[in-house]
């Protein structure tokens, strides 16, 4: 007999990327990687070597403590404390997660209640939509507007216009995966202006939050007035420090939410893997001072795929780590284009299950994990998979 699907697994959609790359890595070939979240730039020495001797250290090789080795809640406290000016502790505000999406499942664990809406972009990650509806939330999506070669903006009146009787929280990201669309300072302040009049709690994704581009600084919503008691800020190891197989995050809070975090977090991983933690304080630490030379290679590819696709339907990433094409506009979905582009040796993930306004018509080149040289000639690749060559 065939068993019953769960059903708070109704709604959960792959994410696509899985596919991808075991379609690439099981051809052999020299595929232009553009499929994944993964980087090919290193991570700080100085962690490396801390995870390496980690391994060796019986104090480091434990479940305790549940809640997050002490230097490393210490440090995240003061990053977050940096970047919005709200004083934070790391002893009062802060639990490690096993990575930033384990730490977003155990905000919303602790925060949303069966049936309650969610704001999320669109588009937005596919694992974060999968996570509110795990959790038996809904996503009520608000779509960031696209022009053609231009920037993603955030359509106001479209936020104001979700606010409803069963939308209790905002889960938001900038710069936003997978468009990498920001959030501007007016946006900050009508997302302040909501979550006030309507009592929302914001869960701020902060993965990426310094990857910025074109001078852009980051703008942390908890400093804005009336922020500071209902913002909880997620952040991870992953793309800012490049450490994606550590799997460690973190979850910064006000005291009022600290015990039922905490409780999630216990019944859920329990404990972030502990080799890892320390080595990820050193990262942090250190990650102002290789952080400019970083972000400038990362918009340094940006550009490349900007003067390869020149022409084309994209939308202007101003941070992360990526950038949508818009198939549809040849007829096409992004996932019949992804198809085309394995013929032509490009592996790129369509955005299926990404959003409604802003899903299956787009395709998602990851521009982090190949060099510039390696990108130069993809504008011909994209234009012969649309027939336009």
């Amino acid at each position: 007999m065939p068993r019953a699907r769960p059903a708070r697994l109704q709604h959960i959609a792959g994410i696509g990327v899985d596919r991808m790359g075991a379609l690439a890595d099981a051809s052999g070939r020299d595929f232009l990687r553009l499929e994944n979240l993964d980087t090919d730039i290193p991570p700080d020495p100085a962690a490396v070597a801390r995870t390496r001797a980690a391994a060796a250290n019986d104090a480091d090789n434990s479940y305790l403590p549940f809640v997050g080795q002490a230097r490393l809640r210490a440090t995240v406290a003061r990053h977050v404390a940096r970047l919005s000016g709200v004083p934070y502790s790391g002893e009062r505000n802060c639990v490690i997660s096993a990575g930033g999406l384990s730490g977003i499942l155990n905000v919303l664990l602790a925060t949303v209640e069966v049936g309650d809406e969610v704001i999320v972009t669109d588009p937005t990650y596919a694992g974060l939509i999968n996570r509110i509806r795990l959790v038996g939330g809904v996503p009520k999506f608000v779509p960031f507007v696209f022009t053609a070669g231009g920037p993603w903006r955030l359509d106001r009146q479209a936020l104001r216009d979700a606010m409803g009787p069963r939308v209790t929280a905002m889960l938001l990201m900038s710069p936003s995966m997978p468009c990498g669309g920001c959030l501007e300072a007016g946006d900050w302040a009508l997302v302040a202006e909501l979550c006030g009049a309507h009592d929302l709690t914001l869960i701020l994704d902060a993965a990426m939050e310094r990857l910025l581009f074109d001078g852009r600084r980051p703008l942390h919503p908890a400093g804005l007035p009336g922020m500071a008691q209902r913002t909880i800020t997620v952040g991870s190891c992953a793309k800012e420090l490049r450490m994606i197989g550590w799997r460690v995050g973190w979850i910064v809070a006000p005291e009022r939410f600290m015990p039922d975090l905490i409780a999630v977090s216990l019944a859920n991983v329990v404990v972030p893997v502990g080799i890892a933690q320390d080595a990820v304080a050193t990262a942090l630490e250190n990650s102002a001072g290789g952080l400019e030379s970083y972000v400038q290679e990362l918009q340094a590819r940006r550009d490349v795929l900007v003067r390869e696709l020149a022409g084309l339907p994209f939308g202007l990433p101003a941070g992360g780590w990526s950038m949508l094409l818009r198939a549809s506009d040849f007829g096409i979905d992004g996932a019949t284009l992804s198809a085309r582009l394995l013929e032509q040796g490009v592996c790129a993930t369509a955005m299926s299950g990404w959003g409604e306004t802003h899903g299956e018509q787009y395709l998602r080149f990851v521009f982090a994990n190949e060099p510039a040289p390696r990108l130069t000639g993809l504008g011909a690749r994209v234009r012969a998979a649309l027939g336009l060559t």
